[in-house]
């Protein structure tokens, strides 16, 4: 897969919490054996009419949204189903990154992502971002006040910035592993690859009976 070290691009915003994957990528899209063709069906319900004419009320049809590619919503995006799609939709819409922040609810703490979208994002080189929801909060605001707002998300110095007359940037947490991963460029057979030698051993040890 390709490569991520850093992405800088317009911000849209998705101001909903618990959006899950079929309402991503809906289940009547999930039929094609092929990994193409998705993006068209991201958010198919809310962005669509009745008719197939794009939903004037919905937030990602709005002209400011257009060429979007950092996506920022609220707490536990990407519940419900395991569908590898729902990735595939969102990065083929054109968002190289999905910003959403980690709640805590009195003694609960409620993730930013649900645990097996965001691991189907690293396994695609789809960044996911977890903020605390005051930072959250307030790439809302900016973008609300400052039409057109861009952000640069740099993994390797783990960090989101927005492109204000004075910057603002917020330092994200990222698992090393998965850091290692999208840096390099390493989905699963890559990550296989990198023990190539030691496999060749391995099976020059062994006879094919075996």
């Amino acid at each position: 897969m390709k490569p991520f070290k850093s992405h800088k691009g317009l911000i849209a915003t998705l101001d909903r919490s618990n959006v899950d994957t079929d309402q991503i990528i809906p289940k009547q899209f999930l039929k094609s054996i092929a990994r193409t063709g998705f993006g068209e069906a991201l958010f198919y319900d809310w962005r669509y009419l009745p008719d197939k004419k794009p939903n004037p009320d919905f937030v990602l049809n709005a002209p400011r949204f257009k060429g979007a590619s950092i996506l920022v919503a609220r707490n536990n995006f990407g519940c419900g189903s395991s569908r590898e799609h729902a990735v595939w939709a969102i990065q083929q819409y054109g968002f190289h990154a999905v910003i959403a922040p980690w709640v805590e609810r009195g003694e609960t703490k409620i993730p930013a992502f649900a645990d097996i979208f965001r691991n189907n994002a690293g396994k695609n080189a789809l960044l996911t971002i977890e903020l605390s929801e005051s930072e959250v909060e307030e790439i809302f605001q900016m973008v609300e006040r400052f039409p057109g707002l861009e952000a640069t998300v740099n993994l390797e110095h783990q960090r989101v910035t927005l492109h204000l007359a004075e910057e603002i940037s917020f330092h994200f947490d990222m698992d090393p592993a998965v850091k290692d991963r999208l840096i390099n460029g390493l989905d699963d057979i890559g990550l296989t690859l990198k023990k190539d030698a030691e496999i060749r051993a391995f099976e020059s040890r062994h006879t094919a009976q075996l």
